[in-house]
């Protein structure tokens, strides 16, 4: 069991609304890189990254493309 990237986001905001549908679903997240991408004033330098669970990955991607349609 371990964390993976699942997707990348320019804001934090953008991260926090795919985390809630996860989670809405009862998948786990957890956002990184939300602080240092805040610093640099969210214009994209350092993308925000949302982990999941690599069990979780595949269930996961398939809600954030049906998030997207």
């Amino acid at each position: 069991m371990s964390l993976v990237p699942l997707a990348t986001f320019g804001t934090r905001v953008e991260a926090d609304l795919a985390r809630l549908a996860l989670e809405a679903e009862g998948i786990d997240t957890i956002i990184f890189d939300a602080e240092a991408n805040s610093f640099f004033g969210g214009g994209g330098l350092i993308s925000v990254r949302l982990m999941v669970l690599d069990e979780d990955f595949e269930q996961a991607a398939q809600i954030l493309r049906e998030e997207r349609d």
